[in-house]
Order: C-alpha cells, then structure tokens, then sequence
C-alpha cells in the first residue's frame, strides 16, 4: 500500500501531539475517528507506527522513518507557500500577524485599523499569543516580539526599547518595597529573567502571585493583589496603577518586528512593516518608560 500525503500528516501531528487525543484536537476530528484512522493506516502498511504508552505515543523504527519523511514534506510545503506570498507584488489576500497578548489593549488595534482603511483589500488575521509562534511553518506573515535578539533565520527592524518598571495599585500607599506583597512572572516566562528579579528584592513569602503572561499581572497588580513590573506602555496609561520608580534597566528589552526572510518582498508584508514602523515613532517615549515616576 502507498501511504497518501494526509497519512503522512496524520501521523506527524499524532507524533507531535504524543497521542490521539491531541492529535484529533489539533485537526478538528473525535478520538475515535482518529483512532480508527490510526489503526487503518498501521494495518495498510503492516507495521504498527507507535509503541503505546500511558504518557503517550512514541515512534516506532517504521513510524520514525514516516516521521522524517513528513518533516521533510512539511518543510518544502513552507517554502513552496513562503515562495509564492514572497513573489506576490499585489496589496490583496490574507495576512497573519502574531502578537503578544497584552498589545491588543495597548496600541496595537489603532495602528491596525488603520492599515485596514488604506489597504481594503488585504485581509487581516491576528494571532494573540504569549508562546513563540514559527514563521518558518507560516504560523504567521509578520510577528511583533519582544526580544532581547531576534533568531538569525528571520528578517526585520528594531521598533525600540521596552522599558519595565515596578507598580502597585494607585490608591494606595507603599513603604518599604521589600515589605510589601509582590506579583510577579514565572520561572516559565523569558528564562526565568522576572523570576530572578523577584527573587533578588523580595523573599520567597512575600510574592502573593506568580503568572504566565504580562495581561494578567496588570491586572492583579489594579487588583492590589501586590506590587510587580510592568512595561511602562502598559503601567503608566492605566489609570487604576501607579508607578514606584524608575525603570528597571535588567528588565529592558526591545521590541521587534520580524519576518522570514522569504516572506520580505511581499508587496503585503513590505507595506505592513512600513505601516507599523512608522506608527510606532511617536510611541516610543511611552515604551521606554520616559514618563517617570507618577
């Protein structure tokens, strides 16, 4: 039997996802649907393609093979639908832009709509998410990333710095920071970086709340739950939250806007990054935090 390109896929989504049940999740099918499609294609071929387990699936010798063979089709499927948007010279079609969560409520949907007005014909999609999305795979066009180095595979400009500061909620008062109830960012989140932070200016039973993503801590800090950082674009133009001093230069880091490099003479791409570029000058001022101390 000659396995078909969706065997193939199917089987390195169920690799990937290390079992069927979040095999069938990701391609929008039951588990038993994936099941038994499973089982057809391992009685085809005659040979079982993964040793079950109760922590999931693992590769067999045969299902290893099919594997490499799925990644390098899956490979020259990105560059083929990389090489065809980056020849594309027309403002028409679909775009997908990743971004952290938090931009959506900060600065992010002004410049979009804007970029909407001027070009009808480009259709829009925006991919919010904390994780690292893979422009190499096309999870998305275009990706706005905080980052202290972007990866050498993609292409693009340095928009400016981000600047974090410390912040509690703005009716009340604070003495000593140190005594004070913390909020504050995982061991999860960027190496751990705000994890260390915390742990250098406050002991271990003063941090009330650990979270994974920066929308969240913005809010617990409103909330009086305790203090934490914040970068400043978001800290210093809420209202509910006010900031207790200057920024923090080992939080600093810079935000990117980035590309694969087979994507850049896109007619589409090319005038998105243009757009947000420009927009992003006037705005520096507030991502580095030259507000000070309110």
């Amino acid at each position: 039997m000659q396995a078909s390109w969706d065997d193939f896929r199917f089987v390195k989504v169920v690799a990937d996802r290390q079992g069927l049940t979040g095999a069938a999740e990701a391609l929008g099918i039951d588990h038993s649907t994936a099941f038994r499609r499973l089982g057809a294609i391992e009685k085809a071929l005659g040979v079982p393609l993964f040793e079950r387990h109760r922590g999931g699936y693992t590769a067999t010798a045969a299902g290893q093979a099919m594997l490499a063979v799925a990644t390098r089709m899956e490979a020259d499927v990105d560059g083929f639908s990389r090489e065809v948007v980056g020849r594309s010279d027309v403002m028409v079609g679909e775009l997908r832009i990743t971004a952290p969560t938090s931009f959506a409520g900060t600065f992010l949907m002004p410049i979009l709509a804007d970029f909407s007005r001027r070009h009808p014909a480009v259709r829009l999609e925006l991919i919010l998410a904390e994780e690292t999305l893979n422009l190499s795979r096309r999870d998305a066009d275009v990706a706005l990333r905080a980052s202290r180095g972007p990866d050498e595979t993609l292409v693009g400009r340095r928009l400016t710095g981000v600047g974090w500061a410390l912040y509690g909620a703005a009716g009340q008062t604070f003495g000593r920071l140190g005594d004070e109830r913390w909020v504050g960012l995982g061991e999860s989140v960027a190496g751990g970086l705000f994890a260390r932070f915390l742990a250098r200016r406050v002991s271990p039973d003063r941090i009330a709340l650990s979270l994974n993503g920066v929308a969240g801590l913005r809010e617990a800090v409103a909330a009086g739950i305790g203090i934490g950082p914040l970068p400043c674009i978001e800290g210093d133009a809420d209202a509910r939250l006010r900031r207790l001093g200057d920024v923090e230069p080992e939080l600093h880091t810079d935000l990117w806007l980035l590309t694969h490099q087979d994507l850049r003479r896109s007619a589409r791409v090319r005038a998105f990054m243009d757009h947000v570029a420009a927009a992003m000058l006037p705005l520096r001022p507030l991502f580095e935090g030259r507000g000070g101390i309110t």
